[in-house]
């Protein structure tokens, strides 16, 4: 009988080691097998979001910033390209932005939070070409109506200074606009959302 009981007790003993030694290894494989899950540093920080200087920003001139490995251009747009843009929207497929991407506090008719300044992803939404700022009204290569804007030359899409596509042009939707908040007159944020500080 005091055989049976000390067999007893052994096994106990030994089902709850081997129990306790099997969830004790689980766990070192199960935590690298977690860990790689989880994006990198380098993942991380591409995905992170940028600060950029606007304080330099001349009227009518355009800068580029990198945000998610792809460019986002920050154009100081003059009076009088602000004052052309509603006169073109019979000339454009979408000219009210109901199809595009961008946050509700961009879809206006400047696309954008402070209507100078327009905060743009610089890709041809046809095929992922950058296209080129064409700020100058009237060029010859154009056309006699073109009133400044971004132009692709890999497949000729058009769009005017607001980032929006003209019609009968390969690019079906407007330029995408990111996130993007002020941190001052001068500094905003492209990846993170927010109005004027």
């Amino acid at each position: 009988m005091s055989g049976d009981k000390t067999n007893s007790g052994r096994r106990r003993f030994l089902t709850a080691a081997t129990t306790v030694v099997g969830a004790v290894g689980m766990g070192f494989v199960l935590v690298p097998f977690i860990s790689s899950m989880q994006p990198s540093a380098k993942a991380r920080a591409a995905g992170a979001p940028v600060r950029a200087d606007i304080s330099k920003l001349e009227p009518g001139q355009m800068i580029r910033v990198k945000w998610r490995g792809k460019p986002v251009w920050l154009v100081n747009r003059t009076e009088t390209m602000l004052e052309k843009l509603p006169t073109l929207d019979s000339n454009l497929r979408d000219p009210e932005s109901l199809q595009s991407e961008q946050p509700p506090y961009a879809q206006n008719e400047f696309r954008s939070i402070k209507p100078e300044i327009l905060v743009t992803v610089g890709i041809c939404t046809h095929l992922g070409c950058s296209p080129t700022y064409r700020p100058d009204a009237g060029a010859p290569d154009l056309g006699a109506d073109w009133e400044g804007g971004f132009f692709c030359p890999c497949h000729g899409s058009k769009f005017d200074l607001a980032g929006r596509v003209y019609k009968s042009v390969p690019a079906p939707l407007n330029l995408v606009i990111p996130p993007h908040r002020y941190l001052s007159e001068t500094e905003l944020v492209i990846g993170e959302d927010g109005e004027v500080a």
